[in-house]
């Protein structure tokens, strides 16, 4: 790459850099490696429950069980000091597969959670969060909250203490409290003057102080540019063993499509299914 479109694109990412919100899962996963603001947020989502601490988060956690395995990389993974494990992860965009996502996130934290030979009674209670810009569910609820429940008898729940929980910044209801409210907001773009709020926003503007940080952040989305550029090489390629101007057309337009999934964090089998693929095609796109 020659030097002026390096600094062009050095300086396009610092820019990109500047804009981001809390909304972005990337500053949001270093805003929450603040012990304190990440177990004021949980408080916020679960009002009833005492969290007394938080035990080390692990940002950006990558769960790996088999070498041939999709990987699992979680935004914030935490304990508290009744070892519940909680994932919150920020989602920007409505990918379609959120509540699929939700259950193979799941999975993994509980294989990870579980020792081989250990006794399932040892499994942690569970929640999985997810922060969504949009109402997946279209009903106009700030908060869906769901743990299985026995269809015959709605009262009676399973009791495999997993819960998960979808946030709803876009919520028409009056149906959460005003302090969750208010961090919803925020994370629409809509300052207030809430003091936890407050402390995001100085949160947010510290982190994007970080040299290291944004150094990480660059050099992440360089390394998704160069595997888009490269699945744009073999989209072209693959349309041009077809023989036919639409044959491109459609490869530059399925390479697209594969890394938009990809950087949404779809699983490889749910981007084969939405692209109407193989897995080995969009392991080929990506590679």
């Amino acid at each position: 790459m020659q030097i002026g479109a390096w600094r062009s694109m050095e300086e396009n990412l610092i820019k990109k850099w500047e804009s981001l919100t809390i909304s972005n899962d990337f500053l949001f996963g270093k805003v929450m490696s603040h012990p304190g603001l990440c177990q004021k947020l949980l408080e916020r989502i679960f009002p009833d429950m005492k969290i007394d601490h938080i035990e080390y988060p692990e940002l950006q956690k990558a769960i790996n069980i088999d070498y041939d395995a999709k990987g699992v990389r979680l935004d914030v993974y935490v304990k508290d000091g009744n070892n519940t494990v909680y994932n919150i992860e920020m989602q920007a965009i409505d990918t379609k597969e959120l509540p699929k996502r939700s259950r193979y996130y799941q999975s993994m934290i509980d294989l990870q959670l579980m020792d081989k030979g250990a006794d399932y009674q040892e499994l942690n209670q569970c929640y999985v969060i997810f922060i969504c810009q949009t109402d997946i569910f279209h009903k106009g609820r700030h908060k869906y909250t769901f743990e299985n429940l026995c269809t015959e008898d709605t009262f009676t729940k399973l009791g495999d203490q997993t819960c998960k929980v979808f946030l709803n910044a876009g919520g028409t209801m009056d149906d959460i409290s005003p302090n969750l409210k208010a961090v919803l907001d925020y994370v629409a773009g809509k300052m207030s003057d809430d003091p936890y709020v407050r402390e995001l926003d100085a949160a947010v503007t510290e982190a994007k102080h970080n040299r290291e940080w944004r150094r990480e952040y660059m050099t992440l989305e360089m390394k998704y540019k160069e595997k888009y550029n490269e699945g744009m090489k073999a989209g072209l390629e693959q349309g041009l063993e077809q023989g036919v101007e639409q044959g491109l057309e459609q490869g530059i337009s399925l390479t697209k499509k594969v890394f938009k999934l990809f950087r949404q964090g779809c699983t490889e089998e749910e981007i084969a299914e939405k692209s109407d693929i193989s897995i080995e095609q969009v392991r080929n796109i990506l590679e």
